[in-house]
Formats: structure tokens, C-alpha cells, sequence
């Protein structure tokens, strides 16, 4: 970016502030409005719906642990969370013996399918309503667009590449 050296810091750390603020805030809300039969703890309602909108509601771990930004390791405990659960099952790739797909259990698919419709209309309450349907447009490609360079960054080495998050609760 040509013209980040003429942004003032206070000002970038403002606006940086209020991204962090804005993402809590509305995250909050959103969570509240899922309701009891579709809380779900730390990042599991992530994975169902990731897995739901999915070809044949599954993925591999590797590419799971990295959408949701965990670390190979601590993916697997969370799989064994949910797969104890019930709501997710492991499935062995039939040309490589080397991956391993994580798939949902009828019981998961129940849950993330009511999730999902929850989530959607509590996003429609909390974020689309706020900011219509072209600045909720506009803000998913900004925020794409610093997901894809920050990816790229860390693909690259820079920052704490492959230093994701462990699980939460795995003391």
C-alpha cells in the first residue's frame, strides 16, 4: 500500500481498535441469539457449519485444522471432542492412507443444520442489519482480501507461521 506510511499511528491503532471492538461486540450478540440447544463451546459451532456447507459434509483434517486455525496437533484433540460427542466421525481416504477426513455424524448434521439457521438469523439481526446488504458486501472483500495477505504472509514465513492456535481447555 502506497500511502500506509501517511496514516498517523493513533489513527491506525484506532481503526485497528475498532475492527477488534466491532468483531467482539457483534460475536457476542450472535452467540446470544444461537439460544441452549445450539450453544456450543469454543470454535465447534465453526467446524459443523464449515463441514455442513461442505462436498459431502466432510473435509480433511489438515485443511479444517488450517480454516479454523489450529495447530495439527490440537485439531486432532477437538476432533476427538466432537467425535466423543458424537457429531463428527473419521473417515479414512480410500487413495491415500495418509489423510484422514472428518465427517459429520447424522446426529452433527441435526445440530449444525439448526445452528446454521439460528446463526443466519441472528448475522441478519446483528451484522446485516446494521450495515445493509452492499456495505456487509463491501466489508467481506476488505476482509478477505487482509485474510488472503495475511495467509500468504505467513505461508511465507513471516510472523508466527505455523505457531496457531492450540485448543482452548487443552491445559
Amino acid at each position: 500500500m502506497d500511502d500506509a506510511d501517511d496514516v498517523d499511528d493513533r489513527e491506525l491503532i484506532t481503526w485497528w481498535g475498532l475492527v477488534v471492538e466491532a468483531h467482539a461486540r457483534t460475536g457476542r450478540l450472535v452467540t446470544e441469539d444461537l439460544g441452549i440447544d445450539v450453544a456450543l463451546p469454543g470454535p465447534w459451532l465453526e467446524v459443523l457449519l464449515r463441514l455442513l456447507r461442505s462436498p459431502e459434509r466432510r473435509l480433511t483434517m489438515t485443511r479444517l485444522a488450517n480454516e479454523v486455525s489450529l495447530t495439527s496437533g490440537g485439531f486432532t484433540k477437538f476432533a476427538d471432542r466432537l467425535v466423543r460427542a458424537g457429531l463428527l466421525e473419521r473417515q479414512a481416504c480410500a487413495t491415500d492412507r495418509r489423510v484422514t477426513y472428518v465427517a459429520l455424524t447424522p446426529e452433527g448434521v441435526a445440530l449444525a443444520e439448526r445452528a446454521q439457521e439460528r446463526h443466519a438469523q441472528a448475522l441478519r439481526r446483528h451484522f446485516l442489519g446494521p450495515l445493509g446488504a452492499e456495505d456487509a458486501a463491501t466489508l467481506a472483500r476488505i476482509v478477505r482480501r487482509l485474510r488472503d495477505a495475511s495467509t500468504a504472509r505467513l505461508a511465507a514465513g513471516h510472523g508466527s507461521a505455523g505457531q496457531e492456535t492450540a485448543v482452548p481447555g487443552d491445559d
